[in-house]
């Protein structure tokens, strides 16, 4: 990463909460639910091909995590009960992610709402 960039001290998968506790070197900390991982999935599936627009991903209230693997020294692979399993997080996207949760989080309720959409 470059210099500057926050690095990851500890990732812990808790399953039965369905979320994801990151640590950086920075001193944040942040729980992400499998919820907002999954509906703000890095993958093309999610954040569309090319110029194709971000897909709203709903029904996701439930969402476990199955897996985290690690890519190389930058990313893990989170895989979800729900079979998607195609995007890879780098450290930055989680700690970018983690920093702008609530803006995130409000922003996809807000797009649910506007298309008719449910979490369930």
């Amino acid at each position: 990463m470059s210099e500057g960039t926050p690095w990851p001290t500890d990732i812990a998968v808790k399953r039965a909460e369905r979320r994801i506790d990151v640590s950086f070197d920075d001193g944040r900390r942040f729980s992400l639910p499998a919820e907002l991982l999954r509906v703000e999935s890095p993958s093309a599936e999610v954040q569309g091909h090319g110029a194709d627009p971000k897909q709203i991903v709903a029904g996701k209230r439930n969402v476990g995590i199955a897996g985290v693997e690690p890519v190389g020294n930058y990313a893990v692979r989170i895989s979800f009960d729900d079979g998607h399993d195609t995007g890879l997080y780098s450290w930055s996207y989680l700690y970018d992610l983690g920093r702008r949760q609530e803006a995130v989080w409000q922003a996809y309720l807000d797009a649910l709402a506007s298309h008719g959409l449910s979490r369930d």
